[in-house]
């Protein structure tokens, strides 16, 4: 069999195994959902988002305002809309960010071990001591408000949990007589970061991220409703349930309609990373 068919064979395995999973199926299906209707808002919003009609607000769902309107008149669907495009958008990259620089850190710290891993892993320690939001607040405390600020605040908070989960694996490897063979014939640290060390870690980092844009979601959510996100009249899903909490009794679908965007986006992604824990479960796979 040749290394083509051998490639394609452990493909259909990972679909295989993916498929069996009907919950993550299903979480896909949603991601796919919210994710266009992102990409899309711009022109299947019904009204733009920031035009103003005093004469309209606070009207409930109605055939004009599907999802009503807030107490400046603006139409809820479509702010609902483009809150997903920055929801997604923090959520996504933050992660990204702090996947990058936070596997990095972890996979120096164990490949290179001594004072390096000492002073990189008790960092870590102790910004892990934090919880998110508290991270999250005191980062974006310095760095203010602003949307690519926000995405850098979330992407630092991470950074820790990426390199303690990529710190462990690292050290398994790295024991690997491939490893000692690599160093005995001089290929360069560098390479032996990036060609033998990393592929045999990304898999459960990268599922581990998956499952933690979740988390990145539900952080800027916080933030936004906190007055340390996106500065309004952007629309996010977190400064819009802000916005609408005052007034749950009289007008609820003002909080009701992005909490639901929330829960539904969140629970879905988890239920994709479930999946791709499986696929990255040898025991699993069929």
């Amino acid at each position: 069999m040749s290394d083509r068919e051998k490639r394609e064979g452990e493909k259909g395995k990972l679909w295989r195994t993916f498929k069996k999973n009907k919950t993550a199926l299903v979480g896909s299906v949603i991601v796919i959902l919210v994710i266009t209707l992102a990409v899309l808002a711009p022109w299947i919003s019904p009204y733009d988002p920031l035009e103003q009609n005093i004469l309209s607000r606070l009207k409930p769902p109605s055939q004009a305002y599907l999802l009503g309107t807030d107490e400046y008149g603006r139409d809820v669907l479509s702010r609902v809309l483009w809150g997903t495009r920055i929801s997604l958008t923090v959520g996504i990259l933050s992660i990204w960010f702090g996947l990058v620089v936070g596997t990095a850190m972890g996979t120096v710290a164990g490949y290179r071990g001594g004072i390096v891993g000492s002073i990189i892993m008790r960092m870590v320690d102790v910004l892990l001591s934090f919880p998110v939001l508290i991270s999250g607040i005191l980062v974006v405390a310095i760095l203010g408000p602003g949307m690519m600020k926000l995405i850098l605040t979330i992407g630092i908070v991470f950074v820790p949990r990426f390199a303690r989960l990529a710190y462990g694996p690292t050290l398994t490897v790295k024991e690997r007589e491939y490893v000692y063979s690599a160093k005995v014939i001089g290929v360069s640290h560098l390479r032996i970061l990036t060609h033998y060390l990393l592929p045999n870690i990304l898999g459960e980092v990268l599922v581990a991220g998956t499952l933690w844009v979740g988390t990145a979601i539900l952080t800027e959510a916080s933030l936004s409703f906190l007055g340390l996100g996106v500065s309004p009249p952007i629309p996010t899903w977190g400064n819009m349930i802000k916005t609408g909490i005052d007034r749950l009794t009289t007008a609820p679908w003002l909080s009701v309609f992005p909490g639901l965007s929330i829960l539904t986006t969140v629970l879905a992604i988890n239920m994709v990373g479930d999946g791709l824990r499986d696929i990255t479960d040898p025991k699993l796979r069929i």
